[in-house]
């Protein structure tokens, strides 16, 4: 039967809805977008795969599950009520507080009405006919839409390696990207923990408390920062909500869009002063770090400085020599993987129930039901844990039939690499939008500020659209093309782009490696978006329906 029957006969059957827009994801840009849609006055309807709102902070529930973003800088902008009526009461919020803060907001304003959970969209292709996108859900649903928006997120598409043997391991094993809510009790267990990202860094200390045993498989040695988390106290809560507007507008001026001062130029210092501004920022905490000096991440001998630096802190806290020496032998540049912010992560090690396992010297070969078995011996276990992470910045929109023009895949159309167009478009992909997609600052960036900025942008093309009479927009090929090229060449230009590592697709095989996010900064990147729109979407070819194909 042909796709026009199929949809005919599911109107029939009265499975097919017509909206204005479907949004993928209930997380911080999927609520935010329902909300300006909204305002627009269009019909939309979101779809999310999980049971709840939150996207990350549903899904992520592991034992010390954290934001590394500092919590008056990871909350919306765009409601200065809600700024106010909402109170942080740490520094780094958790898992459980970032939950029930998208929960707040989903009752706030009244989302829920137009939110399907449990829901996961499967296919997507537009109908060039009638400009419309013709999405398939998985609960058998088939619905119309003139816009589709991805808020699927950049790290939500879980990534478990393939190790021999993992189905026959007997005892209890999770990813920490899938928690179970009602968690898993270790006491008295032996627990092993694959990885040593920010996930593993943050579990293994929380698993290590009640843990008969802890194993940490460690392949990679990573550089971690304190967090200096606190409590926030009634004086603290205050002044933050006094400063908010200020903060919001200094942060829109800042390469990460963080509310953390501008760095200096380590080259413009001498040794001394070089020494007290690391020994400031190291005693400040957080991942602001890796931006203590603007060419930390351009300057090899600057990111080299600051390198030495953190594995002295490194070793310092770490009793055991030859521990300490697996622990700081760190391959890479500093800033150039994820800086990971830690709460006694390092010191977890002095535990006498804690032993790191150096699986670069001697890797996993199979996965046994009694434990994980290395090229040099076996490690009984009961409960083992993947802190493996995820197939970052495509892996989401990859992992949907997401078709365009002509029937066009996108994952054909990224065989080679992911080109987009601002990050916000596709070329051939018309009415399709990405949330903080590839080509945008994403996951380098204050991810609360970026996705305001996409959604902010994406609604008003969408007024644009309405008042001008447009029915159809698509990226100019030639635009995607010089803004791919001019991203790849600031990641030519920085220590990021020449590293392995989940942001340039490193950690999953047969991926093309490269880096995907735009490394000009937030300010910069704003300043781009701003400039195309007021061009007249610049790059963009918009059509009316009288207009000839």
């Amino acid at each position: 039967m042909s796709d026009r029957r199929l949809e005919a006969a599911a109107v029939g059957a009265g499975r097919l809805s017509d909206f204005d827009a479907v949004v993928i994801g209930a997380g911080a840009a999927g609520l935010y977008m329902l909300h300006r849609l909204r305002g627009l006055g269009f019909s939309a309807r979101v779809f999310e795969q999980g049971g709840g709102v939150g996207g990350t902070w549903y899904w992520n529930r592991y034992p010390g599950a954290r934001c590394d973003v500092e919590s008056w800088d990871y909350c919306y902008s765009f409601s200065e009520e809600l700024e106010q009526e909402w109170d942080w009461s740490e520094r780094y919020p958790t898992q459980a507080e970032l939950e029930r803060y998208f929960n707040y907001v989903a009752d706030r304003f009244g989302l829920r009405g137009d939110i399907r959970f449990g829901t996961r969209v499967e296919r997507a292709r537009f109908d060039e006919g009638r400009n419309r996108w013709v999405i398939d859900t998985s609960d058998g649903a088939t619905i119309l839409a003139r816009f589709l928006v991805s808020a699927a997120g950049c790290l939500s598409e879980v990534h478990k390696p393939s190790i021999p043997g993992a189905e026959t391991f007997a005892g209890i094993q999770h990813h920490t990207a899938r928690w179970p809510a009602e968690g898993v009790d270790v006491a008295g267990r032996r627990v092993g923990v694959i990885g040593t990202g920010s996930s593993g860094v943050q579990v293994i200390p929380q698993v290590a408390k009640t843990a008969e045993r802890v194993f940490v498989f460690q392949r990679t040695a990573q550089y971690a920062v304190p967090a200096r988390n606190r409590p926030l106290d009634d004086e603290a809560r205050r002044e933050r909500r006094d400063s908010f507007r200020a903060r919001q507008e200094f942060k829109r001026t800042t390469p990460a869009g963080l509310s953390r001062p501008l760095a200096p130029a380590s080259s413009d210092l001498d040794a001394a002063a070089r020494a007290q501004i690391l020994e400031s920022a190291w005693q400040h905490g957080g991942p602001g770090f890796a931006l203590t000096f603007d060419d930390i991440l351009t300057e090899p001998a600057s990111n080299e400085r600051a390198a030495r630096f953190v594995r002295d802190k490194i070793k310092a806290k770490i009793d055991d020599p030859g521990v300490a020496e697996k622990l700081a032998e760190i391959q890479f540049p500093i800033g150039a993987r994820r800086l990971i912010v830690d709460i006694d992560y390092f010191e977890t090690y002095n535990r006498p129930n804690v032993t790191l396992v150096d699986v670069k010297a001697a890797p996993i070969t199979e996965i046994t039901p009694r434990g994980v078995r290395t090229s040099e011996g076996h490690y009984d276990l009961d409960v083992l844990v993947y802190a493996t992470g995820f197939d970052g910045m495509t892996g989401a929109l990859l992992s949907m039939d997401i078709r365009g023009v002509g029937g066009l895949a996108l994952r054909d159309k990224w065989a080679d690499g992911a080109a987009t167009y601002l990050g916000l478009a596709a070329s051939g992909f018309p009415n399709l939008f990405m949330i903080t997609g590839p080509g945008s600052p994403a996951v380098l960036s204050n991810m609360m500020l970026s996705i305001e900025q996409h959604v902010d942008w994406i609604a008003d093309c969408l007024a644009h659209m309405a008042e001008s009479g447009f029915e159809r927009i698509d990226a100019d090929a030639q635009a995607e093309a010089r803004w791919t090229r001019h991203v790849d060449e600031l990641a030519a230009q920085s220590l990021v782009g020449k590293t392995d590592s989940w942001w340039t697709g490193a950690n999953i095989p047969g991926k093309r490696r490269g880096i995907t996010m735009y490394l000009g900064g937030t300010h910069n990147y704003r300043a781009a978006c701003d400039e195309v729109a007021a061009n007249g979407y610049e790059g963009f070819t918009l059509t009316r329906p009288t207009d000839p194909p």
